[in-house]
């Protein structure tokens, strides 16, 4: 009989997969321990990061529309739910919400956000999951009088490939049967505007990326130059999405698990992107996976925006 993988057995196959391919490229799910998501924290706070705060405005201006879309005793499931700062807006509009599922990858750092809701929100049933959202999870049964809805902010939905978006918007529009899905996506907007949030003068975010290195020394040992790796972020104009890595400053080698893997001088581990859409363009990538098009709520710039999907009966 096969015994599960462990979390940090999985990081060490993904990390050997993504070291020994070219060109070199890794989940962005491997950023999120304790460290960082602490760091991705601080990056919502920046003055260059407009996503949170933009996202953040348009829930405390509509989320009584939002929560009309969503309706009465719904179990309200948060798909990478981090710190859970935006579900507050949401939960305080809603109509006799059944349950709030929170889903992340961030054992810790979600049950420590999970402990600091149910003391503003003590008759709120709070049952939190522990697992990779975009992979097979188990969630609480549907309430018997309410609906399954899903909540999505962050515009994490563009750190997908179009195609891995589409896969997660179908496992969604299952999942979610009978309710439908609130979904955050960045828009397309000037680059100028994307290269200052992704390379933000305090140099968090590049601290954010370069964690990825120090998590894999912590926990599985890895060995490289302590100053051998820089960020570099960018906007990939024909694939409109910033493709963060991490760029190797000189010629070096890095060893892991007694495997030795060469980084020629300019060579990258591609860490992350963030595609950019249009709000027709989403929602019709959404209607590929079975959902259909409701309200959308976007900022007087039209940088970010809200979108309800109904999702399948």
């Amino acid at each position: 009989m096969n015994m599960p993988i462990s979390a940090r057995q999985q990081f060490a196959a993904d990390l050997h997969a993504a070291l020994s391919r070219r060109p070199r490229s890794i989940s962005p799910k491997y950023f999120y321990d304790e460290i960082g998501s602490h760091l991705f924290e601080q990056i919502c706070e920046l003055p260059e990061y407009y996503p949170t705060r933009t996202e953040l405005a348009l829930l405390q201006r509509h989320a009584r529309e939002m929560a009309d879309c969503i309706g009465p005793r719904a179990q309200l499931v948060e798909y990478g739910a981090g710190a859970l700062r935006k579900v507050r807006l949401l939960l305080d509009k809603l109509e006799r919400p059944h349950s709030f599922v929170p889903v992340d990858i961030s054992g810790t750092h979600l049950l420590a956000a999970c402990a600091e809701l149910a003391q503003d929100h003590p008759a709120l049933a709070i049952t939190p999951v522990v697992a990779d959202f975009t992979q097979p999870h188990d969630l609480p049964a549907r309430p018997a009088d309410g609906r399954r809805v899903g909540f999505f902010p962050g515009s994490s939905i563009g750190n997908f490939t179009p195609a891995e978006a589409q896969d997660f918007l179908a496992m969604a529009a299952q999942e979610l049967r009978g309710g439908g899905l609130l979904i955050g996506i960045d828009l397309v907007k000037d680059p100028a505007v994307l290269h200052a949030a992704y390379n933000d003068a305090a140099g968090v975010t590049a601290a954010f990326n370069l964690n990825l290195l120090e998590r894999a020394r912590r926990e599985l040992g890895a060995e490289f130059e302590p100053d051998g790796f820089s960020h570099s972020a960018f906007y990939n104009a024909p694939q409109q999405r910033i493709e963060m890595h991490l760029l190797s400053r000189r010629r070096q080698h890095l060893t892991l698990g007694g495997s030795v893997y060469e980084f020629a001088a300019g060579e990258t581990l591609h860490t992350e992107h963030s595609h950019k859409y249009s709000i027709a363009g989403f929602q019709a990538l959404a209607a590929k996976a079975g959902f259909s098009a409701g309200p959308a709520w976007t900022d007087e710039r039209e940088w970010f925006a809200l979108l309800w999907l109904r999702s399948p009966t």
